[in-house]
């Protein structure tokens, strides 16, 4: 599992850039969470959290 934060510059803030940062952290995940942190209606930070999910695999109880 990881969870990084993606500092965006200012000049993407104030272009609205930031919308086409969050279709690539989409697009390259399979299973996770995008996060949008605001802060005075801007966006200042976009988090993802990836999981790593196995098919198949059942825990073993002995």
């Amino acid at each position: 599992m990881e969870n990084s934060p993606l500092k965006l510059p200012t000049h993407a803030v104030d272009t609205h850039d930031w919308l086409e940062l969050v279709r690539k952290q989409v697009a390259a995940l399979r299973f996770g969470v995008v996060q949008i942190t605001v802060h005075d209606s801007r966006v200042v930070q976009i988090e993802t959290t990836e999981r790593l999910r196995f098919e198949g695999a059942k825990s073993q109880t002995r």
